[in-house]
């Protein structure tokens, strides 16, 4: 039995993908994240997330989960350019079904965009800041081998602090 097998393969989001944007805006999968977004705003995070998706510049990437080998879509993942402390660096996010949880999933769905992100060959750091409430995406930064820099508090959804932790990861590191 190969037990290397991802559990998950992320492709690339598409138009198509809106109906699981929707589905992750649930509002226990947005507890962490200030609450589910308004139609409105899911509509314009679809756009960017297809715009980012087939953006050739290396801005970043957004991608479905998809659980294996059932090919049932079971979340969202991405990275995308941001500037922290003076830096420019990747930062990466993501949120997974509720009845998909605890299964590996986010986990094996980090470690293949650390790959994507590293591929860019861009830049050198890949940062995550789950809230501090959130142990689950705590778990998955440290499995998925980010280093814990600290506690930092950031705006989101703007204008709403968030207790947040600073993970980050080297993609220069072999």
């Amino acid at each position: 039995m190969d037990t290397d097998a991802s559990p998950v393969r992320i492709e690339a989001w598409s138009d198509e993908d809106f109906d699981l944007l929707r589905a992750v805006n649930a509002p226990e999968l947005m507890d962490h994240l200030g609450g589910p977004e308004s139609e409105e705003q899911l509509v314009k995070r679809h756009q960017r997330y297809v715009d980012l998706s087939v953006d050739r510049t290396g801005a970043g990437r957004m991608f479905r989960i998809v659980l294996l080998p059932q090919e049932v879509p079971v979340g969202v993942i991405g990275f995308w350019e941001q500037t922290w402390e003076g830096m420019r660096v990747y930062e990466t996010g993501w949120t997974v079904l509720a009845g998909f949880q605890r299964r590996g999933i986010a986990t094996a769905a980090t470690r293949a965009v650390v790959e994507r992100a590293r591929a860019m060959g861009k830049h050198r750091y890949l940062h995550a800041f789950p809230s501090v409430a959130n142990g689950a995406s705590n778990a998955v930064c440290r499995k998925a081998g980010f280093e814990l820099l600290g506690e930092r508090v950031l705006e989101y959804p703007p204008g709403h602090p968030l207790r947040s932790n600073d993970w980050r990861l080297d993609l220069k590191a072999a």
